[in-house]
């Protein structure tokens, strides 16, 4: 059965929509608390937080906006630097360029697939498959725009706003002659807890909701996402991957490391400090809590210091 509360009162929308730039503007904690409720439909408790999804809107407001080594992992290229300093240089996806504008883009080096990424949002990324057939006019307004975009002020994601707006563009990984499967490893107070695995990209894509022992946790789907029909088989390099992603998580509260597994060797991808901003409607409501209690925030709540 689907989860009720993916359902959407369009009314109620256009009332959101016309009123959440007032009240960003006015008090982005507010705004939080009503784009949780809006979106969850649960109230969102912050003093103290007791679900995972009210302890990410914690981190979010009131303690990622003043780590700046949260904002230097958040951005695509500083989080080059973070990963090879921790050991990890030959898990990096080989890049051709990192570049402050569109125009600085020189075409004729690069080959004939890539990926180009903004560096300091999520979700501003073009896959080019042939180079030859790209609508370069079309791609240079899009990156235009969004190099303008202060991304943490727009989503209220305030640690993204301290990451220099840039483009990297790497290689395409492939495997198969297909978009590789991504492991997203959730990582609380240094340990790797649970996890999705991203199949089927470009196609039919998938995400299996699992725990860091590749048990199922389907309670934990989200967002009406739906699993592969199969679990997908665990890759032979697995506690490889696990332990990589415990080690960059090792400062954060919480984390959420992407990584792939191609023909036996590890990709570092990104690393994500409030997924989704923290809006999840979990499949299973109770799961929400069981999360919760895997993230410690003790040190970072007003009552406890």
């Amino acid at each position: 059965m689907s989860n009720p509360n993916l359902k959407e009162n369009k009314l109620k929308r256009a009332i959101a929509v016309s009123l959440r730039g007032i009240i960003k503007a006015f008090s982005p904690v507010l705004y939080v608390k009503c784009q949780y409720r809006y979106i969850t439909h649960h109230k969102c408790h912050l003093n103290p937080p007791v679900r995972y999804t009210e302890k990410l809107q914690y981190l979010r407001l009131f303690v990622y906006p003043k780590e700046d080594e949260v904002s230097f992992c958040a951005g695509r290229v500083t989080v080059r630097e973070y990963v090879k300093n921790k050991g990890y240089v030959d898990a990096l996806i080989p890049i051709f360029g990192v570049y402050d504008s569109f125009d600085e883009i020189d075409f004729s080096t690069l080959p004939k697939s890539f990926v180009m990424k903004c560096s300091h949002a999520s979700g501003f990324n073009e896959i080019v498959l042939d180079k030859d057939h790209m609508d370069v006019e079309s791609s240079r307004k899009k990156f235009k725009k969004w190099l303008k975009t202060d991304y943490g002020k727009k989503t209220v994601e305030p640690h993204y706003s301290k990451i220099r707006p840039q483009i990297i563009i790497e290689q395409l990984l492939e495997e198969d002659g297909s978009l590789p499967v991504e492991y997203k490893i959730h990582v609380f107070n240094g340990k790797a807890k649970n996890l999705y695995v991203v199949t089927g990209r470009g196609n039919d894509i998938r995400y299996t909701e699992l725990h860091a022992d590749w048990t199922p946790f389907d309670g934990s789907q989200f967002n009406g996402w739906k699993k592969a029909d199969v679990c997908p088989e665990r890759p032979a390099n697995f506690n490889e991957m696990l332990a990589l992603a415990e080690k960059l998580a090792e400062p954060f509260p919480f984390v959420r490391v992407d990584l792939y597994s191609i023909h036996g060797k590890i990709y570092f991808s990104e690393m994500t400090f409030t997924p989704a901003k923290g809006t999840l409607i979990l499949d299973d409501d109770p799961v929400d809590f069981e999360m919760g209690e895997w993230l410690d925030l003790s040190k970072y709540l007003p009552n406890s210091k």
